[in-house]
């Protein structure tokens, strides 16, 4: 049969395009997030289609899933998009976080965006973990030689990535901006950044010095100059996130809602056309979106919830000719736990984490309560949360007497609740004596990991009611006039036992706060009063951006949070979980 030319051209057209696809050159990109040094299993994680739940995570295991899909393509890439340290299991954060390094040395990471939690500790300390050395804090450093690491600390043999995040002194980026990697002739620019809140959300001493630009002007600027050199590809890390709707889901390869009105669909909306990928983060939420960039083109927009406990495993399919990105598939992986997966768990890393949990031992295992259930971080729909409620008034305790404070109410940020409290019904340790619902140090300490101290300071009730409405998304009454732009999401307080009050979900910004229902122990809140109140010195600096409180008065230091929560367990045995009631909405 005869072929028409025009026909015949088509078929030579296709036959030459399915030849470019298959000589197309293929890149695996292995992610995480998030993993605050969890080097151990967190628990057990709920999926959709696993039942029952499945223990997940712990850095053997993970390593064991990196390694095959390693062997998948010998053309591959490990990074991360920040929090790998920072508000760390206790195992990580007793050493100065030098072991959750060292196991990421060992995993073949290869780089990473900062995230907020990295600054935790300050520039001075995160350029240690990249260059290495030991902490001049204490004797839990350069622990490393029973496991086999060197000492001192090796430091990160990965690089962090921070675009958008300058030193002011120096006048240039904490580290570089962007890293590039050469495939068989083809570069992948992979530029790596945190979000520009970061220093609304870490104590002041952590950024000093240092500036934190707007994301997506900051990612189009650094493709603009690297395409003058002939880049091509690039791929974003980035520390921010969006999260599915409805809030819960368990599909860790959904895009439900699509991120809608998130900070990193907003970001992503304005991206440079260039932008092939977006890993991204700090949300703590698994999803694989395709969102459209400032071109209206879908691109891939994926997360790894957090804790370790999932891994994306991203395919890209490169033009060799153009040099050009010609297809993206993503997909997130439950690292389970499990010699049913197949997957073979990394021995020299299980070494490295048990020299140093036993090294932890003696202080990670000593009981110091009990309690009757679980005590629940999860808000109602009010705000308040079982545990919550447990923190306030434990700083309240700590912080009432006339000589510690005088405190008649403390506030907690929810953001600052890391964990449930878990309840053991039949201790797996009961042959070492151990009781049912028994509460050591390690779940305290992973409740609040991050040893903040305690402020009581002087607050009118004007100032109060500014504080309450702070915490809605939009208002930031307090704000000095250098502050960024209003918060874009709600953070909830907890309060102490004796402090209620009402508010109204469709109330206008910055008025949703019902002034006569703010009640300490039923009597009104007087506005021109005067009341002591008690929070952590993230607060009391004005993190979260409760702006207010960097204008109270006659501050009183006490003691560390998790210090005042170790009090409080030690005389309530045991401690049953409360009926949150303290914070009312209007129906």
């Amino acid at each position: 049969m005869r072929i028409p030319r025009m026909a015949y051209t088509l078929v030579l057209l296709f036959a030459a395009l399915g030849a470019a696809r298959a000589d197309d050159l293929k890149l695996k990109i292995i992610a995480l997030n998030d993993l605050h040094g969890n080097l151990q299993s967190p628990g057990k994680f709920r999926a959709k289609g696993k039942s029952p739940n499945v223990d997940a995570g712990g850095i053997d295991y993970l390593a064991g899933y990196v390694a095959q899909l390693k062997r998948e393509n010998p053309n591959h890439v490990v990074v991360a998009a920040g929090d790998l340290i920072g508000a760390s299991a206790l195992v990580s954060a007793l050493f100065h976080d030098e072991d959750t390094v060292e196991a990421l040395n060992r995993v073949g990471l290869e780089f990473s965006s900062v995230g907020n939690h990295e600054f935790d500790k300050g520039k001075r300390e995160l350029l240690r973990m990249q260059s290495g050395g030991c902490s001049t804090e204490d004797q839990n450093t350069c622990q490393g030689a029973a496991s086999g690491t060197p000492v001192p600390f090796e430091g990160a043999k990965f690089h962090y990535l921070a675009a958008n995040v300058f030193d002011t002194a120096a006048h240039r980026t904490l580290f570089p901006a962007y890293a590039i990697k050469n495939y068989e002739g083809v570069r992948v620019a992979f530029i790596g950044l945190t979000l520009r809140e970061t220093p609304t959300i870490v104590t002041p001493s952590g950024v000093a010095g240092l500036r934190f630009d707007d994301e997506a002007s900051t990612i189009n600027a650094v493709i603009q100059r690297l395409r003058k050199q002939g880049v091509a590809n690039f791929v974003v890390l980035i520390h921010q996130g969006g999260r599915q709707t409805p809030a819960g889901t368990l599909d860790i390869n959904a895009c439900e809602g699509d991120l809608a009105g998130t900070p990193i669909e907003s970001i992503v909306r304005r991206l440079d056309d260039h932008v092939d990928l977006v890993i991204s983060g700090h949300t703590h939420q698994p999803y694989i979106c395709q969102l459209p960039n400032r071109a209206g083109r879908k691109i891939y927009v994926t997360s790894a919830s957090a804790y370790g406990r999932v891994l994306t495993d991203i395919d890209v399919r490169i033009d060799r000719n153009t040099r050009r990105v010609t297809d993206v598939s993503a997909k997130n992986i439950l690292v389970e736990r499990t010699t049913a997966s197949g997957v073979i768990p990394d021995a020299t890393l299980k070494s490295l984490v048990d020299h140093y949990a036993a090294l932890a031992a003696p202080i990670a295992n000593r009981v110091v309560g009990s309690v009757t259930a679980e005590i629940s971080r999860t808000p109602n729909f009010a705000g308040e949360a079982a545990l919550g409620d447990v923190i306030a008034d434990a700083q309240l305790a700590a912080t009432q007497a006339a000589g510690s404070g005088g405190a008649v109410v403390s506030f907690m940020n929810e953001g600052g609740i890391r964990a449930d409290i878990p309840y053991v019904p039949v201790s797996p340790a009961a042959e070492n004596g151990a009781k049912k619902g028994e509460v050591t140090y390690n779940e305290l300490f992973t409740v609040q990991p991050f040893g903040n101290s305690l402020v009581t300071m002087t607050l009118t009730g004007a100032q109060i009611k500014i504080l309450l409405e702070e915490q809605f998304k939009g208002c930031s009454l307090g704000a000095p006039s250098n502050a960024v732009a209003p918060p874009e999401t709600d953070r909830p307080l907890q309060v102490s036992d004796g402090f209620t009050y009402t508010w109204s979900p469709g109330g206008a910004v910055c008025a949703k706060v019902d002034a006569g229902s703010i009640k300490i122990h039923r009597a009104a809140v007087e506005p021109s009063a005067k009341y002591r109140v008690t929070v952590n010195s993230f607060l009391a600096d004005g993190g979260d951006q409760f702006w207010i409180l960097q204008q109270g008065t006659v501050r009183l230091g006490g003691p560390q949070d998790i210090d005042a929560m170790l009090s409080y367990f030690e005389k309530h045995q045991p401690l049953a979980p409360g009926d949150p009631h303290r914070i009312t909405v209007e129906p």
